[in-house]
C-alpha cells in the first residue's frame, strides 16, 4: 500500500519535526501492525524517537517490500481515525513553516484519543448458529462478589416502623405535609363566601397526623370494608370502634381529599408523572440505596389497576386486572427485594435509549446501569430478549437467560416441527439457544447454561421414568417469578382504593411496596419469621404508638377508647387549667363514668393520662383502664 501523504497526530508532534513516509512502501500487513501498535498505545506524549520506531524500524528488515507498489488505494478511508493525511504538502520537510498553523489556534491537527461513552451494541447474526454438542457458554467472566450484598445502612433497632423509616422518611413526608396544607389553604381560597362545607373545619396537619393517617390506610387493607364510611359505622354488625378513636370520618376524608405531592407553580408540566414525580424519585432513590442485590435478578412487568381516563393506562390480557399503569420492575430473586421500578408513560418513559436495543433493551439497560460489570445473571421474558441484548450484556460482565421469541433478529432457525421431548441447541460460541417440545414450543436464550438436560424431581406417569428438562428451563422456574411473587403478596392486604385521582391511588400502590421493602429488610435483619399480614399489623401499631395523635372529646357520643391504651407505658399528670378554671381545673374520670364493674358515678377528677388524653382517678381506675380490656 502506497502512502504518500505525511501521518500527524496530537499525542505529541513537534512544529520542528514531521514525519514522511517514503515511496517505498511496506507490506499491508505490517503497515496494520503499526497503526495498531500506535493507536492502541496508553493516552501519553509520545517522544519524536518513539515515533519514529513505531513507523520505520523492524525486528525483521525482510518484511519491508522495497518494491514500489502500484496501488492507488492511498485515500484518507484507509487510515484510522485518529491519523490524518494532509495532502495539501505531500512532501513535508522539516522546519516551522512545513506545518500550515493559525497564529491564533496553533497547528491544525485531529485528536488521535480512543473513544469513550457507552459500550457499542455488537448485532448478532442468524448464520454465526451451529448446532451444540456439549457446549457451555463462556459466561460473564467476572466472579460476584455476594460478600457485599444485603442490607445497607441498617437502623440500630430493626423494628418494623424503622424499617419502614428506611423509604418512607421523615423528610419525605414532611413535604407530604407541606404540599397538603398548601392544597388545603389553596382549595379553602376557591370556596365561595357564605358556603359551608367539610373542607371549612380544615385545619393544618402536621408529621405525626400524616404518619397516623399512613398507619390507618395500611390498617384499612387489613380490615376490609366496601366503602370507606362503614369504617365509622355506628350499626353493630358493622362496627370496628379503633377507626373512630385516631380519627373522625370528616377529618380523615379532608386529609384523603388534600393529600397532594407537588407545587404545580414547580412542577414540569411536559413530565406525564408530575403530579407525584418527587415521592416516585425519592421513594426508588431509597430503594436503590438500602440494598444490594445478590447475584440472580429480574425484570418483569406489574400493572396497577386503573380504568378511569389516563393517557398512559394500558392493557395486558395476561394480567389479572388487564387494564392499568404498568411499570418495569427489577427485583433481587433471593429476597423478592423490589430494587427499582420504572413507570411506563409513552414516549415520556424515563429510560436511556440504546441505539439498537430498541425499548425493551433499553429498559433493562436502564434497571441494570447499576449494576452492570459486577457478574450478576438477568433473568426475563420473551418481551425482553433478544441475541443483541444478551451479547451487549455479556460484553458488560452480565449473564442473562429469559424465554424468547423465534422472530426476534439475529435468532437461529430450529425444526418447526418437533415430537415431544426432543430438544434442539444451537451455539454461536458465546449464547446458547433452545428449543424443546413439550407441551408446545418452549424456547429459550441463555448465556450462563450449559447445552444439557436435567431431572426435574417429577415422575412421568406413563412410563415412571424421572421426567428431564433443559437446564436452562428448570432454573428459569425457579428465578423468573419474584415480580408475580411480589404483586401476589400486596395483592391480598394493599390499601389502594378505587379514587377519582390517579396519582393517589399510585401513591398508595407505592405505599405498599415500600411496605413489602420494609418487610425484607425486616427479615434480614432481625431473622424473624413471620407472615407479611403479621408484620403489617405490628407496624401499624408502632406507627400510631410513636405518632400519637391525642383527640379530645367534643361533646355528644362517649369518646371510644384510645388506642394501645394496654400497651406503651402511661403516666399520670395534671389536668391542663384553663381560663376558667385555673389551676382547679378538672375533669370527668373515664371509668368512674363508663365502668361495668361497680355502681357508675360522676367523679371529677385532677389527673389524666396525657398519652391517652382521658382523666382518670390515680386510684384505681388508673390501674383499671391500663390494664382492663373491659373495666
Amino acid at each position: 500500500m502506497g502512502l504518500r501523504a505525511p501521518l500527524t497526530c496530537t499525542h505529541h508532534l513537534s512544529l520542528n519535526t514531521s514525519i514522511r513516509v517514503s515511496e517505498n512502501s511496506i507490506s499491508e500487513l505490517e503497515y496494520r501492525r503499526r497503526i495498531n501498535m500506535f493507536t492502541n498505545s496508553r493516552r501519553r506524549e509520545l517522544t519524536d524517537e518513539e515515533i519514529r520506531e513505531i513507523f520505520f524500524n523492524s525486528d525483521d528488515e525482510g518484511d519491508y517490500n522495497t518494491e514500489s507498489s502500484g496501488s492507488d488505494s492511498d485515500s484518507e478511508e484507509r487510515l484510522p481515525p485518529n491519523l490524518v493525511s494532509l495532502e495539501r504538502n505531500p512532501e513535508l520537510g522539516e522546519g516551522d513553516d512545513d506545518v500550515e498553523e493559525n497564529p491564533e489556534e496553533g497547528p491544525s491537527v485531529v485528536p488521535c484519543s480512543r473513544p469513550e461513552g457507552p459500550v457499542p451494541v455488537e448485532e448478532v447474526r442468524s448464520s454465526d448458529w451451529r448446532t451444540a454438542v456439549d457446549f457451555t457458554p463462556p459466561g460473564p467472566g467476572i466472579e460476584f462478589d455476594s460478600s457485599i450484598s444485603g442490607v445497607q445502612n441498617p437502623p440500630e433497632t430493626p423494628t418494623a416502623v424503622n424499617c419502614f423509616k428506611m423509604f418512607l422518611s421523615v423528610e419525605t413526608v414532611g413535604e407530604i405535609v407541606e404540599e397538603t396544607n398548601r392544597y388545603a389553604s389553596e382549595q379553602q381560597g376557591k370556596t365561595a363566601i357564605g358556603v359551608i362545607g367539610k373542607l371549612s373545619k380544615w385545619v393544618p396537619t402536621c408529621l405525626n397526623e400524616v404518619y397516623t393517617f399512613l398507619a390507618i390506610a395500611l390498617l384499612m387493607g387489613l380490615v376490609r370494608k366496601s366503602t370507606l364510611r362503614e369504617y365509622w359505622s355506628t350499626d353493630p354488625v358493622l362496627l370496628t370502634p379503633f377507626f373512630a378513636s385516631v380519627f373522625s370520618q370528616d377529618r380523615f376524608l379532608n386529609l384523603l381529599r388534600c393529600l397532594h405531592f407537588v407545587n404545580p407553580a414547580h412542577a414540569d408540566t411536559r413530565d406525564p408523572l408530575n403530579k407525584i414525580r418527587n415521592v416516585f424519585n425519592a421513594l426508588t432513590s431509597a430503594f436503590k440505596r438500602s440494598f444490594i442485590p445478590y447475584k440472580d435478578l429480574c425484570v418483569d412487568e406489574s400493572l396497577m389497576l386503573w380504568k378511569g381516563r389516563l393517557g398512559f393506562r394500558q392493557y395486558i390480557p395476561s394480567k389479572r386486572h388487564r387494564f392499568g399503569i404498568k411499570f418495569f420492575v427489577l427485583c433481587d430473586v433471593v429476597t423478592g427485594y423490589v430494587q427499582d421500578m420504572v413507570i411506563y408513560t409513552g414516549a415520556t418513559t424515563s429510560i436511556e435509549s440504546v441505539e439498537g436495543l430498541g425499548v425493551s433493551g433499553s429498559v433493562v439497560m436502564t434497571l441494570l446501569a447499576p449494576h452492570l460489570g459486577k457478574g450478576h445473571i438477568l433473568y426475563v421474558d420473551n418481551w425482553y430478549s433478544s441475541p443483541t441484548l444478551f451479547q451487549h450484556l455479556l460484553h458488560q460482565g452480565t449473564g442473562a437467560c429469559g424465554t424468547v421469541r423465534l422472530n426476534r433478529r439475529g435468532m437461529p432457525t430450529f425444526p418447526k416441527k418437533m415430537k415431544r421431548g426432543e430438544v434442539t441447541f444451537r451455539e454461536n460460541g458465546t449464547q446458547l439457544a433452545v428449543k424443546w417440545q413439550d407441551k408446545r414450543d418452549v424456547n429459550f436464550l441463555t448465556t450462563v447454561h450449559p447445552s444439557s438436560m436435567a431431572q426435574s424431581g417429577r415422575l412421568d406417569h406413563f412410563t415412571g421414568e424421572p421426567k428431564v428438562k433443559p437446564a436452562c428451563v428448570l432454573d428459569y422456574n425457579k428465578k423468573m417469578g419474584a415480580v408475580d411473587r411480589a404483586d401476589m403478596i400486596t395483592s391480598f392486604v394493599d390499601c389502594a382504593r378505587k379514587s377519582t385521582k390517579w396519582y393517589k391511588k399510585l401513591f398508595f400502590h407505592l405505599l405498599d411496596t415500600a411496605v413489602l421493602n420494609a418487610y425484607t429488610v425486616h427479615r434480614k435483619l432481625s431473622e424473624e419469621r413471620m407472615p407479611y399480614k403479621d408484620f403489617r399489623l405490628k407496624l401499624v401499631k408502632e406507627l400510631i404508638q410513636e405518632h400519637p395523635l391525642p383527640r379530645r372529646s367534643t361533646g355528644g357520643q362517649p369518646c371510644i377508647n384510645t388506642p394501645l391504651r394496654l400497651t406503651g407505658r402511661h403516666f399520670p399528670s395534671f389536668v391542663p387549667p384553663t381560663e376558667a378554671q385555673g389551676q382547679s381545673t378538672r375533669r370527668h374520670c373515664r371509668v368512674c363514668l363508663y365502668t361495668t364493674r361497680r355502681k357508675r358515678e360522676r367523679k371529677l377528677s385532677r389527673y389524666m393520662c396525657s398519652s391517652c388524653d382521658t382523666a382518670l382517678c390515680p386510684a384505681p381506675c388508673f390501674e383499671e383502664f391500663h390494664t382492663l380490656k373491659n373495666y
